[in-house]
């Protein structure tokens, strides 16, 4: 078995770098949803449009392709920073683990660049290839962004369940098998969850922009459109969401028990535990603070008050998350489960109007509410994340190398130094990827003004293929 280092204090590199991952990471995933679930909603705008006959539909989607196409301009950017401070930041572990999990990252860049040429593609092929030529070319953006997200959440699941090496004597990964090391325990039940929050997540945030101009008295075909794809999407998918969310819960219970018991902060293994909402984990064990349910953790565990529920204290203080550690994983599940809870809630009641009346619903408080889903999706997406990662410490690889073990040897006031650039160039980036799209929405707006309430003369797809623009063809 490999020995890890038991350090009494931390590296003075590792609040730095801890700090600008989670900055990083923080950041891109905001785009992340859009990058992975986009291509698929303009598609299905598209297509409908293409079906229907629809100019408005067609508008749309050539609109939203063009935001897809600028979302992945920045997205390479905050791509680019994460995959180098993966070598930066933690060379131990990129040295001594690359070759086990490093396809995972191989097959996100293939997917990059073949995402990068379609994209290019299908934004070139408006008003330049035939209709049907062009809807197909774009059919497999989609896929490509599903093989970007199966690469990250393959190394992310082979960090909370290593598998497909075996260690020799100084505790080095030999015997790799690949495919062991891809198809974790965790891979199935991450991957599935994470892609279901990306499709959920990019529809309310594309809604809540056509939900916001219906409050605002813009009730044409275009807002109306424009709102009800992506938002049934993200209705069908948030159902499916919540229970893929208790079977990762689970798996997690099963195959990570000390993560399980951060996130329900468990201090003994005992049985009919009770499940705490908000509280706060004190060093000593006890619990202050939230609401208490007794029996409800064992009862969602094991779906009996019996079930026997491993607590923090069965591994040594150095093996699992501190108290504060595990308060934060408690915290961010708590809300993402609120938050999820929240949006099925929102999906039922669109769901009762649409099936009982064939429309959709009238109240400003269910638009009030569906403008507020977006940012509340990406918070429960932020929230995801920091459960995962928060929730597996010390282990950066889980129960095999430490964080410590893993950090840079870069001087401390390096890292900050470096972590105040990396924020300069965020702010830039965000704000440019910010003005971009505001400028976007007032062209449009001044395009569909001159034209009124009803779409250009010229769908997009209406010139001659490969031909020059008519004249005062739209932009």
């Amino acid at each position: 078995m490999h020995t890890v280092l038991m350090l009494a204090d931390p590296p003075a590199q590792m609040l730095p770098a801890r700090s600008q991952m989670a900055f990083t990471l923080a950041s891109h995933i905001i785009l992340v949803p859009l990058g992975v679930a986009l291509p698929l909603i303009t598609l299905i705008m598209h297509g409908y449009g293409l079906r229907r006959g629809d100019g408005t539909a067609l508008l749309l989607a050539r609109r939203w392709s063009a935001v897809m196409a600028v979302q992945f301009a920045i997205g390479v950017v905050t791509g680019t920073v994460l995959s180098f401070e993966f070598g930066l930041l933690w060379p131990g572990m990129m040295g001594r683990w690359g070759d086990v999990f490093g396809i995972g990252f191989g097959v996100e860049a293939w997917a990059f660049f073949l995402e990068a040429v379609l994209i290019a593609v299908y934004l070139y092929g408006w008003r330049r290839l035939p209709a049907r030529t062009h809807f197909l070319l774009g059919l497999p953006l989609p896929f490509a962004a599903l093989l970007g997200a199966f690469g990250i959440i393959a190394a992310n699941s082979w960090m909370n369940t290593p598998r497909g090496f075996t260690l020799d004597a100084a505790g080095n990964p030999t015997d790799v098998e690949i495919w062991k090391a891809i198809f974790t325990p965790m891979f199935g039940p991450q991957y599935w969850h994470f892609v279901v929050a990306m499709f959920l997540t990019a529809g309310y945030v594309v809604a809540g922009v056509y939900a916001t101009g219906w409050l605002r008295g813009r009730r044409d075909h275009y807002h109306r459109l424009g709102f009800t794809i992506p938002f049934t999407l993200a209705a069908v998918c948030t159902p499916v969401q919540f229970v893929l969310g208790d079977s990762i819960a689970r798996q997690v219970f099963h195959k990570q028990p000390v993560k399980f018991a951060a996130m329900e902060i468990v201090w003994k293994t005992d049985t009919h535990v009770p499940e705490y909402l908000y509280g706060r984990l004190q060093p000593d064990g006890t619990v202050s603070g939230g609401v208490k349910i007794p029996q409800l953790d064992s009862i969602l565990a094991g779906f009996r008050p019996d079930t026997k529920v491993t607590g923090l204290t069965s591994v040594p203080a150095g093996d699992r998350p501190t108290a504060a550690e595990a308060t934060i994983a408690h915290f961010t599940f708590d809300s993402m489960v609120f938050i999820g809870s929240g949006l099925i809630l929102l999906a039922l009641c669109y769901a009762f109007v649409w099936l009982r009346h064939r429309r959709l619903p009238a109240s400003p408080w269910f638009y009030r509410c569906a403008a507020v889903a977006g940012v509340a999706s990406v918070a429960a997406v932020e929230c995801g994340w920091i459960t995962t990662e928060v929730g597996r410490q010390p282990w950066i690889v889980y129960q095999n190398m430490r964080v410590a073990e893993a950090v840079t040897s870069t001087r401390a006031s390096s890292l900050w130094v470096m972590f105040a650039l990396v924020i300069v160039v965020y702010v830039f980036v965000f704000g440019s990827f910010l003005v971009i799209l505001l400028k976007m929405r007032t062209r449009w707006r001044e395009a569909d003004a001159a034209g009124g309430p009803r779409p250009p003369r010229e769908a997009p797809e209406a010139d001659t293929p490969y031909g020059p623009r008519s004249a005062g063809s739209p932009r």
